[in-house]
C-alpha cells in the first residue's frame, strides 16, 4: 500500500485533489489572520488558564507545553502573531502549488498539533489525519505540482554543498564513502 501512495500516478492524482483541499484551508485561515487584526494573546492565555486535563486527577496532561506556552509564546506574543498567521498562509501556499510539499505538510501537521495540545480540538484532527496522507505521500504528493521541476534542482544543490574536497588528494569526493 505504501508503494502505491508514494509511486502511483493515480495515488499521485488523490493527492493533488487532497494537497488542494488541505491547502486552501490553510491559506484561508492565515489569510483571514494577516488581513482580520489576529491577536494570539488571548487563546494562549486561555490554554495556560484552562490546560488539557486529566479528568480523573485533574493534572495537566502536556505540562511542558503549557509551560512553553506561558514562558515563552505569551512574553513573545508579537512573534506569534506574526509567525501563526504567515505560517498558516505559507503552507497552505506550498500545498496548493506543489511547493515543497512534503515540508509543507510537515508544518501545517506540526502547527495542528500545538493547536491540540493547548486544547483547541475544531477542525485539526480532521486536518492532521488529510495532512498525514499527504506527508506519507512524499514526493509523489507534490508529482501534480511545482516540485516536479523544484526537487531535481534543490536535489542537484544539495549535493554540490556537501561535496567536499579530499583533504589528501585534493580532488572532489562525495561526503559519504563509496564501497568498493
Amino acid at each position: 500500500m505504501m508503494k502505491f501512495w508514494r509511486e502511483n500516478v493515480y495515488a499521485a492524482g488523490a493527492l493533488l485533489l487532497l494537497r488542494l483541499y488541505i491547502g486552501w484551508m490553510w491559506l484561508e485561515a492565515g489569510w483571514h489572520k494577516m488581513t482580520g487584526g489576529f491577536d494570539a494573546a488571548g487563546f494562549l492565555t486561555r490554554a495556560v488558564e484552562n490546560p488539557v486535563a486529566d479528568k480523573a486527577t485533574g493534572a495537566a496532561v502536556y505540562p511542558t507545553y503549557t509551560a512553553f506556552i506561558e514562558h515563552f509564546a505569551l512574553p513573545n506574543v508579537k512573534l506569534i502573531n506574526f509567525l501563526i498567521p504567515v505560517g498558516e498562509f505559507l503552507i497552505g501556499l506550498g500545498l496548493i502549488l506543489g511547493a515543497l510539499t512534503t515540508a509543507a505538510a510537515f508544518f501545517g501537521l506540526m502547527l495542528n498539533f500545538l493547536f491540540l495540545f493547548a486544547g483547541t480540538v475544531s477542525t485539526n484532527p480532521w486536518m492532521v489525519l488529510l495532512g498525514a496522507l499527504i506527508f506519507i505521500g512524499g514526493a509523489n504528493a507534490g508529482a501534480f505540482g511545482l516540485d516536479r521541476w523544484l526537487m531535481p534542482i534543490l536535489r542537484a544543490g544539495w549535493k554540490k554543498i556537501f561535496r567536499r574536497k579530499d583533504t589528501l588528494g585534493g580532488g572532489t569526493t562525495d561526503a559519504a564513502p563509496k564501497a568498493v
